[in-house]
C-alpha cells in the first residue's frame, strides 16, 4: 500500500528519499568515472608525446595566451562556489537565493565560453591551429628569414621584442628564427602541430561539456522557479552540482598542461 505521506517528489520505485537521494548520486558517480576514463586517455596520451617532444612542446605552449586562461580559471573556480551555495539554498528551501546561484553560476559560465570564443578567434586569425593554416604560415616565415644571415638571425633572435624585427613577435617568425639562428636545437613544425590537435581536442571537449553543463543548469532554474524543487529534493541541483565540479576539475589539469609547459619561456 502507497504511503499516503510520501513526499510528491518520491519516484514510486524507491521506498523513501534517502534511497532515491542515494541511487541519484550513484548514478551520477558511475557517469563521472566514464568521464574520467575518458579525459584520462587524453591526458595519458598527452603526458606521452610531452615526454617524447618536450622542446617542441614547450615552445608551442609558449605561445599560448596564458592571461586568458587565468582569467578563465578565477570564472570556474567561482562558478564552483556559486554552485555549491546552490545546494545549501536548496536544502535550507530559500527559493530565491538558489536561482540566484544558480544564475551566477551560468552566467560565470558563459563568461569563461566568451573568453575561449575570443581566445580561439585570435588563434586562428594568426593561423596558430594545425594543417593548412599552419603550414602556410610557418612556410611564409620561412620564406621571409631565409635571407638573412645565419648571425643575423641569431641577432634578430636575442633582441628584445621592442627592438627586434617586426615580425620577430608572430609564433611562426619566432620558429623560423629560431631554425635559421640554430638556437638551442631545430624545431620540428610538425610536432609544435601535434600539441596544438592536443590543444584543440582537449579544450574543444571542455568546451562541449561546459554547454552541456550550462543546459542542465539552466534546467535547474526553470524547476526552480515552478516549485520543482523543494527541500526535500535537493539532490536535484546535488547531482548537478557533481557534473560542474568534474568539469571544473578538468579545466584545472588542463591550465598547467596546456598553458604553463611553456611560461618559462618568457614568450
Amino acid at each position: 500500500m502507497a504511503n499516503a505521506h510520501a513526499s510528491p517528489v518520491l519516484k514510486h520505485h524507491f521506498e523513501d528519499l534517502g534511497q532515491q537521494h542515494a541511487c541519484e548520486r550513484l548514478g551520477m558517480w558511475m557517469f563521472l568515472a566514464t568521464e574520467i576514463l575518458f579525459f584520462g586517455g587524453l591526458f595519458a596520451a598527452y603526458t606521452i608525446y610531452r615526454m617524447l617532444y618536450p622542446h617542441e612542446f614547450e615552445i608551442a605552449s609558449s605561445f599560448m595566451d596564458r592571461k586568458i586562461a587565468t582569467v578563465n580559471t578565477v570564472f570556474l573556480i567561482t562558478s564552483s562556489l556559486t554552485m555549491t551555495l546552490a545546494i545549501r539554498c536548496a536544502k535550507l528551501g530559500d527559493r530565491a537565493g538558489l536561482i540566484r546561484n544558480l544564475i551566477l553560476t551560468v552566467a560565470l559560465g558563459t563568461a569563461f565560453m566568451v573568453m575561449k570564443g575570443f581566445e580561439y578567434a585570435h588563434e586562428f586569425h594568426e593561423n596558430l591551429a594545425p594543417g593548412k593554416l599552419f603550414r602556410a604560415e610557418y612556410a611564409k616565415a620561412t620564406e621571409s628569414v631565409a635571407k638573412l644571415s645565419p648571425a643575423a638571425a641569431a641577432e634578430y633572435f636575442k633582441a628584445d621584442a621592442a627592438s627586434a624585427h617586426p615580425a620577430h613577435a608572430h609564433w611562426a617568425a619566432e620558429l623560423a628564427l629560431k631554425n635559421k639562428a640554430g638556437a638551442d636545437e631545430v624545431v620540428d613544425s610538425g610536432k609544435v602541430q601535434m600539441f596544438l590537435c592536443f590543444y584543440f581536442v582537449m579544450t574543444g571537449i571542455h568546451g562541449i561539456h561546459i554547454i552541456v553543463g550550462l543546459g542542465c543548469i539552466l534546467w535547474l532554474v526553470y524547476e526552480a522557479a515552478t516549485g520543482g524543487i523543494p527541500p526535500e529534493n535537493y539532490s536535484t541541483v546535488e547531482v548537478v552540482s557533481l557534473y560542474w565540479h568534474l568539469v571544473d576539475a578538468i579545466w584545472l589539469f588542463l591550465m598547467p598542461l596546456l598553458y604553463l609547459a611553456g611560461a618559462g619561456m618568457g614568450h
